[in-house]
């Protein structure tokens, strides 16, 4: 995994003994950002939901789910629509977290508690791209904060 969430969910999982899963589109996005923001912005106009490469396999041994990705215009890329589509997180505990060029992650928790109505959805972290590298003190910091069991 690799990149600003990818650096962020490595070391959640670190931190927390965690496994890794990577929501994967069979259409891989583009190498270039920008060529990237524009699928993005078209799949957002067209409400698309985008195939996923693979399914996440036993899913329900997991109590708490960290949910990681780009916070795109404030909200959540489809893909990631698809992911909570396609698997029932009812009863479990997910966390969000995220990184963007700016904006606020508003907007994607608030979406993310509509569509999980029957998970408890706890605060997330956002992190802008240009600190992400400096970011294991204050993921640290966050999930003290948790109080995970």
């Amino acid at each position: 995994i690799v990149g600003n969430l990818g650096f962020m969910a490595e070391e959640i999982a670190s931190q927390t003994g965690g496994d890794l899963f990577l929501i994967q589109t069979v259409e891989t996005y583009p190498a270039s950002y920008d060529e990237t923001l524009d699928v993005a912005s078209d799949e957002q106009a067209g409400n698309a939901r985008p195939e996923l490469a693979v399914g996440v396999e036993n899913l329900g041994q997991y109590d708490t789910v960290f949910l990681g990705f780009p916070n795109w215009w404030g909200g959540l890329p489809m893909a990631v629509y698809t992911f909570l589509e396609e698997n029932d997180l009812s009863g479990k505990t997910v966390i969000p977290f995220t990184s963007s060029g700016g904006g606020s992650f508003a907007r994607a928790q608030s979406t993310l508690a509509e569509l999980l109505p029957g998970a408890t959805l706890l605060e997330g972290l956002h992190v802008e791209d240009s600190n992400v590298v400096e970011s294991a003190a204050a993921i640290q910091a966050w999930l003290d904060g948790l109080a995970l069991e």
